[in-house]
C-alpha cells in the first residue's frame, strides 16, 4: 500500500510535451509545437537582469515582489487598459503557473469543482486536479458560418453546481483564439457574484490581440477591489520571457498577507535579479517590443490564413477560424482520429513539429480533429512548417 495519491500517479505529461520530446533540440525540425517566438529576450531586459545580478541583487526579496516592479505592474494596467490596481492586489510569486496555482489554492475546497472553458492549455486542469478540484470541461463551440469560436453561457451556467468553487476563462485563449466579449464578461462577473463563485480569468495574451484592438477586454476592468477574481499574468509571451519564469496574479485585496505566505510556501519569492528585468520589460521600451512582436504574429497569422485559403480551394480537408488573438492556428483536419499519432508522425517524416488537439481537453472526441501550431515566428519559418506538413498531409 502506498501512501502517494492514486490520482497524483495517474498523472502524464501533456500529449505536446509526448510529441515535442521526440525531437526538442534537433535543429533539422521546425518547432511550431511550443508556445513561444523564436526572437531571443531583448538586450534591454537581458541586460536589466545582469546589471542586478552584478550589483548583487541576489537576496531573499519581499515575497509578493520587490516594490518598484509591482509599482511598474500596477502603472502597466493604467496604461493599457485603464485600470486602477491598488498594490495589495498584485502579486509576483515566480512562474505564471505559480500564481495559478496560488489562485486555485486559494478557492480550492474538499469535493468541489472548477468549470473551465476548452479547448484550454492542459497545464490548467492538471493544476486543478493537483489542487483536489473537478474539472468540468465546457467546450467553445465551431460557428463556421460566422468563422468563429462561440460560448454557450447557458452550457457554461449549467455546468456550476452546489460545489463549483470557480470558473476558468482564458481570454484571448490557447490554442483557439478565441476572446470573451465586454458583455459576456460582465454577464458572467454578475452570475458569479450572485452564485459565490470565483473567477480565475487568464490574459496571459491580454495584448496580443489584432483587427485594430489594443487589449482584449479585461476582467480588471469591471472587478472591484473585494470581488472573487483573480488574473493571470505572464513577462513569458508578450516580451519573449519564456524561460525566465515570471508572472504575476492580481488578487482581491484582502488576500495580500496570505498570498505572502502562499509564495513563501510555494516558491519563497521570484528570483531577485529577474525581477529588475521583468520591470524593464514593463518600461517605454517594452512597449515598442510589444510592438514588434505582434507585428510579427500579425504576419504569421496572414501566412497560415493565406495557406488555409488555398487549402480550402484545393483538397477541402483543412479550415480555421481565424483567431483574434494570441498567437496560435487550431486547424481542424477533415477525418482526423487521433490528433497525438499524427502529430508525432509529422516530427518524424516531415520534420515540423505540431501540438495534437487531444492535449486540449481530457478526452473530448471533438479535439481528435485538430492540430495546433504556433505562429510567432518568422513568416518564411511558417512558410516551410506549413510545406512540410502539407506534404506529409498528402499521404494520410
Amino acid at each position: 500500500m502506498t501512501p502517494i495519491r492514486s490520482d497524483i500517479l495517474a498523472l502524464e505529461p501533456s500529449g505536446i510535451i509526448k510529441v515535442a520530446q521526440l525531437g526538442l533540440g534537433d535543429p533539422g525540425i521546425i518547432p511550431l509545437w511550443l508556445g513561444e517566438t523564436d526572437l531571443v529576450t531583448p538586450q534591454f531586459i537581458r541586460d536589466a537582469a545582469s546589471r542586478a545580478l552584478e550589483d548583487g541583487r541576489t537576496f531573499y526579496t519581499h515575497a509578493r515582489g520587490i516594490l518598484p516592479l509591482r509599482e511598474a505592474i500596477r502603472d502597466y494596467h493604467r496604461r493599457t487598459i485603464g485600470a486602477e490596481i491598488s498594490l495589495d492586489r498584485i502579486t509576483v510569486p515566480g512562474a505564471a503557473m505559480l500564481a495559478v496555482a496560488n489562485a486555485l489554492q486559494a478557492v480550492a475546497a474538499e469535493g468541489g469543482n472548477i468549470v473551465i472553458v476548452s479547448p484550454v492549455w492542459p497545464n490548467i486542469f492538471q493544476a486543478a486536479k493537483i489542487a483536489r478540484m473537478e474539472p468540468r470541461l465546457v467546450r467553445l463551440e465551431e460557428d463556421w458560418n460566422a468563422g468563429r469560436w462561440r460560448l454557450d453561457m447557458d452550457r457554461l451556467f449549467d455546468a456550476c453546481d452546489a460545489n463549483t468553487r470557480a470558473l476558468f476563462l482564458a481570454s484571448p485563449g490557447n490554442p483557439t483564439g478565441w476572446m470573451l466579449t465586454a458583455d459576456e464578461q460582465r454577464t458572467i462577473l454578475d452570475f458569479a457574484r450572485k452564485r459565490g463563485i470565483a473567477i480565475i480569468g487568464d490574459e496571459v495574451y491580454g495584448t496580443l490581440v489584432y483587427d485594430g484592438a489594443a487589449h482584449a477586454p479585461s476582467w480588471l476592468s469591471i472587478a472591484e477591489d473585494e470581488d472573487a477574481v483573480f488574473v493571470i499574468n505572464s513577462f513569458s509571451k508578450p516580451w519573449a520571457m519564456t524561460g525566465w519564469r515570471i508572472g504575476w496574479l492580481v488578487h482581491p485585496a484582502s488576500l495580500a498577507v496570505p498570498m505572502v505566505a502562499m509564495t513563501q510556501a510555494g516558491n519563497t519569492g521570484t528570483t531577485h535579479f529577474i525581477q529588475y528585468g521583468a520591470m524593464a520589460a514593463l518600461s517605454a521600451q517594452g512597449d515598442a517590443f510589444r510592438a514588434e512582436l505582434l507585428d510579427r504574429c500579425a504576419k504569421g497569422r496572414a501566412v497560415v490564413d493565406d495557406f488555409m485559403k488555398r487549402q480550402g480551394r484545393s483538397n477541402n480537408r483543412l479550415r480555421w477560424m481565424k483567431p483574434d488573438g494570441a498567437f496560435y492556428g487550431f486547424l481542424n483536419i477533415d477525418g482526423l482520429k487521433d490528433s497525438l499519432s499524427f502529430a508525432q508522425d509529422m516530427v518524424r517524416r516531415a520534420k515540423v513539429g505540431v501540438a495534437p488537439g487531444s492535449a486540449f481537453s481530457m478526452g473530448d472526441p471533438r479535439d481528435e480533429a485538430y492540430i495546433r501550431i504556433c505562429f510567432a515566428q518568422d513568416a518564411a519559418r511558417i512558410a516551410e512548417g506549413l510545406s512540410r506538413f502539407e506534404g506529409a498531409l498528402a499521404a494520410v
